[in-house]
């Protein structure tokens, strides 16, 4: 009886945890298509072997760790393409540059939310090990790229509070705008190197029509969007951004999404 129980209460557990390993595959991998592949392998091979899927861990560990097996069995490999000058290419070079697990501990941990102990399970690792891969991730990441960030938030102390994080940070700030119109403005007088946008603004204005409209015009900039509700945004229904900051945020997030969003180069993003 408590057997039959519990089954159902795993396959609920597994999949209110799938679109958050969704977010992280798109960020991981850098494409939202590359990554719901990867996610997609996990399920798949969770059905076919019962053994992928450690048990004795809480559901959303065994289920991050299955993936991890999967990616890193693939090789963790490097997008080919014929444009060898893309971003994306470009970033897949300097992802195989890193140090071995350093990217997926820092997603893990800044991103994901995950202690030590559960990014030691997820990874085959020792905490310790763990601890030292986070630590060079972060040193690596923030040495990789930096540069100037266009902030479209409405509410200024968050505002004012993100500007700091990332001009802590070594980045520069083009400057803040409250509303779509604003934003395309902005990015217009001062082209950035990266936008991290809210999604709801002042005027009621979409910040996904914002950031839209700038990239038609700008072409390929990296995109962090923050949200108070990411489970509405990551649904399998549409577009979805690479990287995607939950409300409230820490300093180490906004830090981490943003040195990983330059890393990767990504712009995928959402349709209204």
């Amino acid at each position: 009886m408590t057997e039959t129980k519990s089954q159902p209460d795993i396959a609920q557990q597994v999949a209110a945890a799938l679109p958050f390993l969704r977010r992280y595959a798109r960020a991981l991998t850098g494409t939202q298509q590359s990554g719901d592949q990867y996610a997609a392998a996990t399920l798949e091979t969770m059905l076919s072997d019962d053994a992928v899927f450690n048990r004795q861990l809480p559901p959303k560990v065994a289920l991050f760790r299955a993936f991890h097996q999967i990616w890193i069995s693939s090789g963790s490999p490097i997008a080919e393409t014929g444009d060898m000058s893309a971003p994306e290419v470009q970033a897949q070079k300097r992802l195989a540059a890193l140090t071995p697990n350093t990217r997926e501990t820092l997603l893990l941990h800044s991103i994901e939310g995950f202690g030590v102990r559960d990014i030691a399970s997820i990874i085959g690792a020792t905490e310790e090990e763990a601890g030292q891969l986070l630590a060079i991730a972060r040193r690596e990441m923030s040495d990789a790229i930096q540069g100037r960030i266009l902030v479209i938030e409405d509410e200024a102390i968050i505002a004012m509070d993100i500007m700091a994080i990332v001009e802590g940070a070594g980045h520069g700030v083009t400057g803040n705008a409250r509303t779509r119109d604003e934003a395309v403005e902005l990015a217009r007088r001062d082209p950035p190197d990266l936008i991290l946008a809210d999604i709801q603004l002042a005027d009621k204005s979409s910040g996904i029509d914002a950031v839209n409209h700038i990239l038609k015009e700008l072409g390929e900039v990296p995109v962090v969007f923050i949200t108070a509700f990411p489970e509405r945004l990551l649904t399998g229904d549409r577009p979805e951004p690479a990287f995607l900051i939950t409300k409230p945020f820490s300093e180490e997030q906004v830090q981490s999404a943003v040195s990983q969003a330059m890393f990767f180069a990504s712009t995928d993003t959402l349709k209204a």
